[in-house]
């Protein structure tokens, strides 16, 4: 029996738990298509187990109960801080003066920032950012720098500029490479992010630029979260930490992407 025949109500429950547990998450427009069901009983589908206690409604889904929530930036920038460090200079080595930079939001973000800003041989380089926290960060390296904030409406705990407006900056200029955060990469699902409406502007990036760097820490190598980013055939390099799964970095390889260990340098 696949998932596109007709199933009964508790047996169809019992497969969307199944993917929950090994995904973390489900989209309604999915469970519709896949359970040849209405959005209106997908959704019913994801109120259930909510009850259960098995799933937490997010936008457009759901996660598992256990997902961890989107952390302030401030506390997450106190996990793993050198892991973080270590891969923001890194994927600020893959820039050269003169070009032009789409940075986003996150811990990590902040740590590409600082290390570009560190870089003192770097000149006439321009980074556009959704990230008031990154903005700020960057600020020490002006002249040399330039750095411009996309607009929008702010978002808490990332201090993110998103929709509406969020996009109008990207789409209007053509940015030599985009070094972007996630939450998720993954061999089959590509590049994630927990958040839809960062996973928006993060898509516009990766569009709007020449070459695609993903910075994600070991923690996010094989996990799958609800915003789809891009990809693996979009990136061109993913930094990750020397803590990454031997395994989950060859399969990432043999998928083709490039992957880059950061304190390599």
């Amino acid at each position: 029996m696949t998932d596109a025949e007709i199933l009964p109500a508790e047996l169809r429950r019992d497969r969307i738990r199944g993917r929950l547990d090994s995904r973390g998450y489900v989209r309604v427009a999915d469970i519709a298509r896949d359970f040849a069901v209405s959005s209106v009983t997908a959704r019913t589908d994801l109120d259930a187990l909510v009850e259960a206690g098995v799933a937490r409604r997010v936008h457009g889904g759901a996660v598992a109960a256990g997902a961890v929530p989107e952390a302030p930036v401030e506390q997450s920038v106190q996990t793993g801080m050198e892991s973080k460090r270590a891969i923001g200079r890194r994927a600020a080595s893959l820039v050269d003066s003169g070009q032009s930079v789409f940075l986003d939001v996150g811990s990590t973000a902040l740590a590409v920032a600082e290390a570009l800003v560190e870089r003192t041989e770097l000149h006439d380089v321009v980074v556009i950012t959704n990230g008031l926290s990154t903005a700020l960060a960057l600020e020490p390296g002006l002249p040399r720098l330039t750095v411009y904030v996309t607009g929008g409406a702010l978002r808490p705990l990332q201090h993110s500029l998103v929709n509406p407006m969020g996009q109008q900056l990207i789409g209007s200029v053509h940015a030599d490479v985009a070094i972007l955060g996630c939450n998720g990469v993954d061999v089959e699902a590509g590049v994630t992010n927990v958040n839809l409406p960062e996973a928006e502007i993060k898509r516009a990036m990766v569009a709007a630029s020449d070459r695609v760097v993903i910075t994600a820490d070991a923690s996010k190598l094989g996990r799958v979260t609800l915003g789809h980013v891009a990809v693996l055939s979009d990136v061109e390099t993913i930094v990750t930490d020397a803590a990454a799964d031997v395994e989950l970095v060859a399969e990432l390889r043999q998928a083709g992407a490039r992957v880059e260990l950061a304190g390599d340098l």
